[in-house]
């Protein structure tokens, strides 16, 4: 019997398990990716990275979007563009900070990215596609693994016949499957009919993502395609333990006092990574996320995001922590 928690090795990079984090734009900074890593997950994936940025040596990608911490090896960087000369640069940077493996996005579907001929463009442009993957396999001289969805409009199959040319004329290490276009986004079905028939097929291992949010259904998933490892994206938001509960390390759900401490955490490393004014408005979108698992209504979590500083935060979290009534004066009670 398969288990999500068998050790594999993806291109010559050891993994403990088959449960990865998935790259979350804007999201996936290191302190998130430790995070995942620190409840099971056996590989992260870094947000979305402009290979432009990384060439050009951009002050703020260098410092904040290649860092890498000690402890949340391996680590893998995405990067996203469409030039190779450019993405061969940046992918000779990204492994000289750190990264154990490079991965490439051709599946992501915002405007911005498409008009630059990269992301979700790619599926329509294989020939540029294939030459990307190579500069960044030549670049990095490490591991390589590409993003794709489906096709960039429903019922279109693109990514399926680039998976193929990806491995066999970039030597891509493997492919990270989104089975659905990239038009729907993230509603819909994903196909995983689709997914399970890549498997069968490509010559390297595919890495399932899409729609994986229930524990249940992420078993089924990973045996119903047969894939390599699954990759935990907006599932994951919020929700670390989830990675520890399909390693059976750990069950959900968890109690008040872990999903105060988590958030604590999270807290922590953003004023350590952006500082405390920056954090404070960055860690306004975590919020609802924990406040999930503790019943908060709306009223609390909107006076939460509203707050101005990490102190200010820190004293409504207070207020919630053993379901305590909100102290006399606080905003709670207002």
């Amino acid at each position: 019997m398969r288990s999500l928690g068998d050790p594999w090795t993806l291109g010559d990079v050891h993994l403990a398990n088959r449960v990865l984090l998935a790259p979350l734009a804007g999201i996936g900074n290191w302190f998130v990716r430790l995070q995942a890593r620190r409840y099971g997950a056996g590989l992260a994936v870094s947000e979305m990275v402009s290979s432009h940025a990384v060439h050009y040596r951009n002050p703020r990608t260098l410092r904040e979007l290649l860092r890498i911490h000690p402890e949340e090896h391996p680590v893998s960087i995405q990067l996203f563009g469409s030039d190779p000369d450019v993405m061969r640069s940046a992918a000779a940077q990204v492994a000289a900070a750190g990264a154990d493996l490079i991965d490439l996005n051709m599946g992501c579907p915002v405007p911005k990215v498409l008009k630059t001929g990269a992301g979700a463009a790619l599926l329509s442009d294989h020939d540029r596609a294939v030459a990307v993957a190579r500069a960044a396999v030549e670049g990095g001289r490490c591991p390589v693994t590409v993003k794709l969805r489906s096709g960039r409009r429903p019922g279109e199959q693109d990514g399926i016949a680039l998976a193929h040319r990806l491995v066999k004329e970039a030597g891509v290490a493997g492919v990270g499957f989104h089975p659905r276009s990239a038009a729907v986004g993230h509603t819909g079905h994903p196909d995983y009919d689709l997914a399970a028939a890549l498997v069968q097929s490509l010559p390297a291992p595919v890495i399932v993502s899409g729609g994986l949010g229930d524990a249940e259904h992420i078993r089924w998933v990973f045996a119903h395609t047969g894939c390599e490892a699954v990759m935990l994206a907006r599932g994951a938001l919020g929700n670390p333990w989830l990675f520890a509960q399909l390693l059976d390390t750990g069950s959900l759900p968890p109690s008040r006092d872990q999903v105060l401490d988590e958030l604590d955490w999270v807290m922590v490393r953003a004023a350590e990574h952006l500082g405390e004014e920056r954090a404070a408005r960055y860690l306004r979108q975590f919020y609802p996320w924990y406040l999930g698992h503790l019943g908060a209504d709306a009223a609390v979590r909107n006076v939460l995001q509203r707050t101005a500083s990490l102190r200010d935060a820190r004293a409504l979290l207070d207020d919630l922590r053993g379901s305590k009534p909100p102290a006399p004066g606080s905003v709670l009670a207002a």
